[in-house]
Parts: structure tokens; sequence; C-alpha cells
């Protein structure tokens, strides 16, 4: 195994060259044992604990690896860091002269061609909205790479979907700006690259190919690391499924609207369909109920007024097919939303007609959107498949894999049960830095008083740790219901998930310094607020999925026809991977202290208890209240 101490020993290269460079021997061991798996080829999967230095513990042996490494992140705003900060950084202590490139998905690009577009149709924007284009016409003036996270305009806003380009409306070759197209220039910087940062979306784009481009660089590669790995199997889920979404429907009828005006102006029943289009699928959403919720296939269709809803989109799409094939020729833009709309019929079809005991069928509802889905249920093969290449060397690495000590749950996921696997525990010293409380007299959670409880306990904990607390919830219903309660009660600064984009609660969480933040599954994992700001996390109940949701419901039921147990081999793995999540909120640097709340009483009541104590780092334990006051005074 290589030697790496005279680069990540306590005197080694970047001791010298980082300041405030600290050696830890979990990074350095991780380092060597990347290193050896790069150079011999296979798969490892590995869990370093919070505060080992993953980061630096793979870039090292990528950078001098000689060969060609795909680094793949969980969001983009990590890929972002390790592109700009820790990337750089590395590079620059160790003076090697690899080649690097950021690389993220189509939607993060601006679109030359679509923003001639709007900008000819602005006027049926929003004032707000006008302003962003002024904004975004000027900076496409002087920009380079294009990157969308240039401008400080929120990402949810709605002029991003008219001035970027999706799979179904990019024209490819025929766009008369395809020469100045920054999704292009970014795909040929990362074919020429030594290094390519990417995010688990695109990569799984690569790997179910529905990406046309981006499947030419990954072939190029000979070394993955996949970095935030336990996001893998629900991000790949999404992608070797297929789904059909009322965005994808209403950004038709408004693309052909726009390209008919430029090449068909005559043709008024191509608008005409257009707008009919739109209308049935306004009409299928309304049809669908005003609440947001994930069902499955069956209870959507058992509703008659659903299932003619649904026809009347089909009716549509194929009257706008017939609509475009009389303009074929005419222009570019419409030949590709014939395409598109053939596109969209095929999957409108195999989802409303296709059964199969591999996938599951299923919708969801959120604000005026719908989506429908058709999900498979194992992705092992796949996977498989692809790691099994022979010459490739992949590294899968996170800082929560392992239940207890084994890797089998992840293992199994993707079919890699062969892998190589290693885990170090944290360098923190977490017996001295951090307190588990587990209260006494909570009711059980099904018990219709327990968010009332945990209400109580929650104002008790606040005021000893004078704000400065995470409170994380398992359900959406649970966070509205303790934040109406906290609300007068505590002095303290009160964020609520969902009041404004998460990376802002954040930030005004670490600048208060005292405040409580309250959020649900997008809070427990990916952040990082270090010092006396956070030193409290309070979770409400240990985080089973949901047995209403459909593709778990599913999987459930295929384990247990198969002679499974569904609820070790998948429900309880998948919690205390979630758990250690929230959990990891706690204790993020070597002078952070904290307690960690579980409310949950089956924790120390029912048997699979030991199952979450095992997987969690080994912090002093009480349930005397006493002692949690005594720890912040």
């Amino acid at each position: 195994m290589p030697d790496l101490s005279h680069i990540l020993g306590p005197d080694g290269r970047l001791a010298s060259q980082i300041s405030g460079f600290t050696h830890r021997a979990q990074q350095q061991a991780m380092a060597e044992r990347v290193a050896a798996t790069l150079e011999s080829g296979g798969a490892l999967i590995c869990e370093a604990g919070t505060g080992t230095g993953k980061t630096f513990a793979y870039l090292v042996p990528a950078l001098l690896s000689e060969r060609k490494v795909v680094i793949s992140t969980g969001t983009r705003n990590l890929q972002d860091q390790l592109f700009h900060r820790d990337l750089p950084l590395i590079r620059r202590a160790l003076g090697v002269p690899v080649t690097a490139a950021l690389l993220k998905g189509r939607g993060n690009y601006l679109c030359r061609h679509r923003l001639t577009l709007i900008l000819a149709d602005s006027a049926r924007l929003d004032g707000e909205t006008r302003g962003q284009l002024k904004q975004i016409r000027d900076w496409s003036t002087i920009t380079r790479c294009g990157d969308i996270a240039e401008l400080p305009i929120p990402e949810n806003a709605a002029i991003w979907p008219e001035v970027t380009s999706t799979t179904d409306n990019c024209l490819g070759q025929d766009c008369p700006e395809f020469s100045d197209c920054h999704l292009v220039a970014a795909r040929r910087e990362a074919q020429d690259a030594d290094l390519v940062v990417v995010n688990h979306h695109l990569f799984c784009a690569d790997l179910a190919l529905k990406d046309e481009g981006f499947g030419e660089i990954l072939p190029g590669a000979d070394c993955f690391i996949l970095d935030e790995a336990h996001q893998l199997p629900e991000t790949a889920t999404g992608f070797f499924g297929l789904s059909l979404s009322s965005r994808q429907l209403l950004d038709l009828a408004h693309d052909i609207e726009l390209e008919s005006v430029r090449d068909a102006k005559e043709v008024l029943a191509l608008r005409d369909r257009a707008v009919r289009l739109r209308r049935a699928t306004q009409d299928l959403r309304l049809t669908m109920g005003d609440q947001d919720r994930r069902g499955p296939w069956n209870e959507l269709v058992a509703d008659k007024a659903v299932s003619d809803a649904l026809l009347r989109v089909a009716e549509r799409l194929v009257e706008l097919h017939e609509a475009l094939e009389t303009v074929v020729g005419r222009g570019k833009g419409l030949d590709a939303c014939l395409e598109r709309t053939l596109d969209l019929i095929t999957r409108l079809n195999q989802i409303v007609t296709t059964e199969s005991a591999e996938a599951v069928r299923w919708f969801e509802t959120l604000g005026r959107g719908f989506r429908l889905h058709q999900t498979p249920l194992e992705i092992a093969d796949l996977f498989r498949e692809r790691i099994g290449r022979a010459g490739s060397a992949w590294v899968l690495t996170s800082a929560t894999l392992a239940v207890g000590d084994g890797f089998d749950h992840f293992a199994r996921q993707l079919g890699i049960e062969n892998a190589e696997t290693a885990r170090w525990d944290s360098p923190f010293d977490y017996a001295h830095q951090a307190l588990w409380f587990v209260p006494r007299g909570l009711p059980q959670p099904a018990e219709p008083d327990y968010n009332q409880h945990v209400l109580e306990l929650a104002c008790e904990l606040i005021d000893y740790s004078r704000g400065r607390a995470f409170l994380l919830f398992t359900s959406h219903r649970a966070l509205r219901e303790i934040a109406a309660g906290l609300e007068g009660r505590v002095r303290y600064p009160v964020l609520v998930q969902g009041t404004a984009p998460r990376a802002e609660l954040v930030e005004r969480f670490r600048q208060l310094g005292n405040a409580v933040l309250l959020g649900t599954s997008s809070f427990w994992e990916g952040v990082d607020v270090r010092g006396d700001a956070l030193s409290c996390v309070l979770i409400d109940r240990l985080p089973f999925a949901s047995p209403g949701d459909p593709v778990l419901a599913a999987r459930i039921d295929t384990l247990r026809k198969a002679g499974g147990n569904p609820f070790r081999d998948y429900q309880l793995p998948r919690a205390v991977i979630a758990l250690k999540q929230g959990a990891g909120r706690l204790i993020r640097g070597s002078e952070d202290r904290g307690v960690l709340v579980v409310c949950d009483p089956r924790l120390l009541s029912r048997s699979y208890g030991q199952t979450f104590l095992d997987s969690l780092p080994p912090m002093a334990r009480t349930r005397d209240i006493e002692q949690v006051r005594c720890f912040f005074d």
C-alpha cells in the first residue's frame, strides 16, 4: 500500500504548504487506501467519520494517480466548494500540473438561443422577472462559462427555465448558437481534463444514457470517486426510471407558441392546439386535488375524473403532433417540438399502460405541478455491470454508509457485494464534546399528544441552550405544529423551513448566533454550522420512511414475496443512516460542544434500538434533563 506520510503526515507537504492543516491519522490511512484502489482497480466502499477530512483524503491520491478521474458529489453547492476551494488548494500544495474541469447539468448554463427567444417575448413577463432578464442579458455579454451561479438571482426564480435548456428543448447541432454554446464548451473542457468534478444527478444521467453528449465523457475515465455516496441509490433509481411532468407539458406548449410566431405565424391551429394542451394539463392537476401528496398509480386512476383528464392530455398531445407534422421543415425549433411531442406521447402511453413486477407506477403533486413515474425497484444489476468493468477503479465514500460496522445494506443496493470496505471513526472526542439525551416519560410517537410533549421538552431545552438549536423533524406536519407552538413561548429568533431558501436560513442562523431552526429531511444533511451558534440538535422521532410512500410500499411487498424481512433488510438500515446524518449536524469541529436529543422512546424500548445505538459516535449518554442543564451551564 502506498505511503503518503510525506504528504499527509505531521511534517508532510500539506502541513508546510497549507496554513492550519492538522495531521489526522484517519485521513492519511484513508488516502493510502484510496491510492491503492486507484492503482490496482476494483471497488472500495469506505466510511469516514465527521472531521476525518475525507475530501483531502481522496483528492491527494486522485491528483497523484496520473489517470483520468471523475469525482462526483451530492449537490451543486458541494461541487462548487470542491472545485473552487478544495481542489485548487491541494493542487497548489502538491505542485502537480493536473488539468481540472467543472461540469454541471445543462440547466445550470445560459442558453443563448432561448435568451434570444425570451427577449423577443419579454412583454408577457412580470416586472421583477423582466428586471432579472435585463441582468442576464447584460451578463451574457461578459460571462466566459455561462454558469448561472455567477448571478445573484435565486435558483428558483421563474426566469431561469426561460433562459436555460432541457434535454427536451435543446436543438443540439441544429441550434443557431451551437458554436457559442456554454454547455458544449463545458463538455469539451471536461473531455480534455485530467480530473472532472460532477454531481450525482449528472453522473446518473450519463449512466442512464438520458443526456446525449455527456456519455462521451465517462467512457474516457477509468477512476471514479463518488462522495456523499449514501445518496446514490435514491438518485440513481430516479434516473433509471421513466417520468413525465406537468412542467414538460407546459414547456412544450409554451415553446410551440414561441416557435410558431417565428416560423409558422399563419398556422393558427398550431397555437390553438398548444393552448388546448396547456388547459388539459392544468385541468389534470386540478382533478388531482389541491394537496401535495405522493400515491400509488391505482389510487390515481381509480378516480374517474382523473382518468378522463389523463385521456384528454393524451388526446391533446396527439392533436398537437398532427399539427406539427404539417409544418415539418419550417424551422429547427418546430422540428424539435415535433420530436418532443412524440417522446411525451410515448412516455405517457408507457406509464399509463405498462405494468411490471420490476417497477412501480406512482404519482406526486407539488404546488401547481405533478409528476407521473415508473420507477425500477432494483438498480443493482445496472450498477454491477458498470462498476465491474475491467481496469476501472471505484471509490464510494461518505460519513454515513455503515449500519453498525457493516456495509451490507449499501453494497446490496448497488450490486457491489464483493467490494472492499473500510471504516475510520471521527477524530473528534465525542465522549467529552457531546452529550446524548433520551428523555423519560414521553408517550409513543403514534399517540395523538406526542407532538405536544415534544413541544414542551423543546421549550425547556431551548431555554437551557440559549437558542442555538436545530429541531429536526420527520414530517412537515410535526414541523408546522411545533413551529406554531413555539410562537410567543421562546425568547430567541425562530427560523422555519419554507419561509426562505435553505441556504439563506442557514446563513441567518449562523449570523444570529442564538437562533432556533426547524427543518425536515433536507436539513438533516449537508448543513455545516461550526462553533457556538449550534449547540443542540433535537430529533423528534426515529426517521423511518413513511409506509405510505408508494415506492417504499412496493419495495416492501417485493422483499416480502422473495422471503426477505423488509424491516430488517431495508427500513431499519435506511432509518439508521438517516439518523446518523441528522446527528452529524451537531459536532462539526474539534472545539464544538453540544447535546443530541432523540425524543423517540422506541430507541431504548425496542430491540432494534440497539442497531441505532451501535451506529452513532460514542457520546456520553443520559436520561436526566438536569444533566443537560448542567452541561449547558
